[in-house]
């Protein structure tokens, strides 16, 4: 019945935003609120689970994807993207683009976390796009499977990392063999995928769109890459200080502090203003003109973002994720694919990757040890099944939606798919090890 009750839930929001035109924030609101009476929660406690979905979602994607924007437009207006771009397409041409960005995102993705990458990695992708013509879903899905596939497989990332602490697996020997299934895993859902995809509309936000600027006004190279990446290399940076300064040392509260990706964006917000405005000669009131412009650009996102939220907290707080996750224990399926299986089921019904994966965990670790499965293995099947059928409740979905200025049956064709991809790929990959470990 729970199952019933969450699917009429994702029909009634798509219905309102696709046949009805309703904006997707307030279907969320309206479906969040008919979904909370429907599963049994209490009136009373309706309006503090939409504020509490919101508020934890926007406090840690608001910062992100303000400074991102407003980032990602100065990259723009100065012509560092256009230098990055101009360069790449020079290093391996036209042809090996895809690839290019998929080992960027694959590198960025490993320290970094999933929505700080995508924020940051955007720009980089629109430069290309902008730059010669290209299709955008073609260039842009490869470096975004990677990212994804390094958020659900790899430590450090929190649900793999989560997990390996619970089945008391080894955090090396995950790692390498997250890595053996990783790379098909993205090579499938990223570049071979998006072969399929070149015909697929999509016009990505203005905001990251720059008339392109004579070679002579360009910044200089080193200065184009260094700031581009410079949110990548603190990150980086403060997260290999943050292993080797002991805990007590008052470096290491510092780095702390550092090493969140808010202090960081903002850090390089500022920096960016320096060394790709005032040194390009652009004023202090264009620059901020532009940033304005950029927030203004991506406030509809944040919108939709924080209404997905609020959809979340309602199956969280109703308890759907464990209800289907005990319903499914006693299928008679093998360990890896029983791990997958609830995992891929409870991210289609809540949207989360992260509350799948956890839920996933508490409910098979008995599973482990009654039946001799490698801990090592179910990390990366459960990481492998919280990928799986993103749509329409995860917030992912609907920033690939609006970065990329899709339809919502396009972001299925396109995001959703991939994601399924790099699940069953991921699965595979686990069955295999498994006959040789």
């Amino acid at each position: 019945m729970t199952l019933i009750l969450i699917t009429l839930s994702i029909v009634a929001l798509i219905l309102l935003i696709n046949t009805f035109k309703v904006h997707p924030f307030p279907a969320f609101l309206l479906v969040s609120v008919l979904a909370a009476i429907l599963l049994g929660l209490p009136v009373s406690k309706i309006a503090p689970s939409l504020e509490k979905g919101i508020g934890d979602i926007l406090s840690s994607l608001l910062i992100l994807i303000t400074f991102g924007a407003m980032f990602g437009k100065i990259i723009a207006i100065s012509g560092a993207a256009q230098q990055i771009a101009t360069t790449m397409m020079q290093l391996v041409g036209q042809k090996r683009i895809q690839w290019a960005m998929m080992i960027v995102g694959f590198i960025v993705g490993i320290p970094l976390f999933y929505g700080v990458g995508f924020v940051l990695m955007v720009p980089l992708i629109f430069s290309v796009v902008y730059k010669y013509k290209l299709p955008a879903v073609f260039i842009g899905l490869p470096m975004l499977a990677a990212l994804s596939v390094t958020h659900g497989f790899l430590p450090p990332h929190p649900s793999p990392s989560a997990l390996v602490i619970q089945f008391n697996a080894n955090m090396g020997l995950t790692l390498l063999y997250g890595f053996a299934i990783a790379v098909p895993a993205i090579i499938v859902a990223g570049p071979v995928f998006a072969q399929f995809l070149k015909k697929i509309p999509s016009q990505p936000l203005e905001t990251f769109v720059s008339e392109d600027l004579p070679e002579e006004k360009l910044p200089g190279k080193f200065n184009s890459f260094f700031t581009a990446l410079l949110p990548v290399i603190l990150l980086v940076l403060t997260t290999f200080l943050n292993w080797r300064i002991p805990v007590t040392s008052p470096l290491h509260q510092s780095m702390v502090f550092l090493g969140s990706p808010s202090i960081v964006l903002m850090i390089v917000f500022f920096y960016a203003l320096f060394s790709l405005g005032i040194l390009q000669k652009i004023s202090m009131e264009e620059l901020m003109i532009n940033c304005s412009q950029a927030v203004k650009d991506v406030a509809s996102i944040i919108l939709i973002i924080a209404g997905s939220g609020a959809l979340k907290q309602i199956f969280t707080d109703t308890g759907v994720s464990e209800d289907i996750a005990t319903s499914l224990q006693t299928l008679p399926i093998p360990p890896l694919a029983l791990g997958w299986f609830i995992a891929a089921i409870i991210r289609a019904a809540v949207g989360s990757a992260t509350v799948a994966g956890l839920t996933t965990g508490s409910m098979i670790l008995p599973l482990i040890a009654s039946t001799g499965t490698d801990p090592n293995l179910m990390v990366l099947a459960v990481g492998a099944g919280s990928l799986a059928f993103s749509h329409v409740n995860d917030s992912g979905f609907w920033m690939f939606k609006e970065y990329f200025n899709l339809s919502v049956k396009n972001t299925v064709l396109t995001w959703s798919v991939m994601e399924s991809l790099v699940a069953v790929v991921g699965l595979i990959g686990v069955l295999i090890l498994n006959l040789f470990i």
